[in-house]
């Protein structure tokens, strides 16, 4: 079947890259290596899901078979979720091909015969375009596309595995953080704050907004005040959400570049030439230990 072949590890980017292929007018086929994952991905709304089964329970060890069967079926496109088992298989895929791959896009199209492409580079300060011909592949990170929904069928096929590599231990890896990714609105708090114990403060105007907290880089990586998982901008989450309220947040393009598609930018902070007042849709000039009850006191007597 020509179109857009599609894996993701993750169920929720599959369905998103499902609409990448609507959106191109071509048929979606999404990539399974075990039955359980087959059967999730039957809910994300392709044309088919195609489970390749083999000797391995490693999904880049399935490379060369991903390979043969995009050059048999005539595939346009190899779109991947950009995760880091996702980056991996698409690596190997494009080497086998000896295709055109563009990595990690901010946007992608199909126009004139052609896929024409975005990539964000030097930490979001350079957009870079891209334009690629024929049989390529894409990875995409999660939130550039509505997710697709819908039911199909599950076409298995037994193909052959790179055994080279074998799994010897798995250890999971414990996240305490919010998904951002899905929440409609969000609060996130910079290095304006000036101790831990005010999160208290954020967590009330969080739940008056039912919102899920995100921070910035440092507040996660330096302060340890919040789980990685919850920081936010080009090496942490990228988020679409309809709100995004900042407060104390200065805007530097790193996390800029994790909030540019939400609907709206409501950004709070004492220096009236903040970076992120550029990116706002409405910014506060202000104190956000005086802003915040206000807000708080606002909300619950609306």
């Amino acid at each position: 079947m020509a179109g857009i072949y599609i894996y993701s590890d993750k169920a929720n980017i599959a369905a998103e890259l499902v609409t990448l292929a609507r959106q191109a007018g071509k048929t979606a086929v999404l990539l399974a290596f075990d039955q359980d994952q087959a059967d999730t991905l039957t809910q994300c709304g392709a044309d088919q899901v195609c489970l390749l089964q083999g000797d391995s329970p490693l999904p880049e060890n399935y490379a060369q078979a991903v390979a043969d069967l995009l050059t048999q079926e005539g595939a346009d496109l190899l779109a991947v979720g950009a995760t880091a088992r996702g980056r991996d298989l698409a690596a190997r895929v494009a080497g086998y091909l000896d295709c055109g791959m563009a990595s990690d896009v901010s946007s992608l199209s199909y126009q004139d015969g052609a896929w024409q492409c975005e990539r964000m580079l030097y930490g979001g300060a350079v957009v870079q375009g891209q334009i690629l011909m024929g049989l390529c592949v894409v990875t995409v990170p999660a939130g550039k596309f509505e997710a697709a929904s819908g039911n199909c069928d599950i076409t298995a096929l037994t193909v052959g595995a790179d055994t080279r590599v074998s799994l010897v231990e798995q250890t999971p890896i414990v996240k305490t953080g919010a998904d951002l990714t899905n929440a409609e609105r969000v609060v996130c708090v910079g290095m304006g704050l000036d101790k831990k114990e005010d999160l208290s403060m954020i967590q009330e105007l969080a739940n008056c907004l039912s919102a899920e907290i995100g921070c910035t880089r440092g507040v996660a990586e330096e302060r340890h005040w919040l789980p990685v998982e919850q920081y936010i901008g080009i090496s942490g989450a990228v988020i679409r959400p309809k709100l995004y309220l900042c407060l104390g947040v200065s805007g530097q393009v790193q996390h800029v570049v994790g909030v540019r598609d939400a609907k709206l930018i409501v950004a709070v902070d004492i220096n009236e030439k903040a970076p992120i007042f550029r990116s706002a849709d409405y910014g506060i000039v202000g104190d956000m230990y005086e802003v915040v009850p206000l807000l708080v006191q606002a909300l619950k007597n609306a």
